[in-house]
């Protein structure tokens, strides 16, 4: 039985720490969103919302760049 709690112990601290990097990596991405929101124009914003919408892949979908 004492090895048994041992092994839940040892599994529940492996959890807090893949918890606490996930959280950190939460708060990253949450930092970047934030930063290319604010970069992006109210026109990129609107495509992008539209693609999430539809489930469209944005991989081929067209950067910011030089307009003609």
């Amino acid at each position: 039985m004492h090895h048994l709690m041992f092994a839940v112990r040892e599994e529940v601290e492996v959890l807090k720490e893949q918890i606490k990097e996930l959280m950190e990596r939460n708060s990253q991405l949450e930092q970047e969103n934030s930063v290319l929101k604010n970069l992006s124009s109210p026109e990129q914003l609107t495509q992008f919302q539209a693609q999430v919408q539809t489930g469209s892949p944005t991989a081929g979908a067209p950067g910011p760049g030089p307009t003609a």
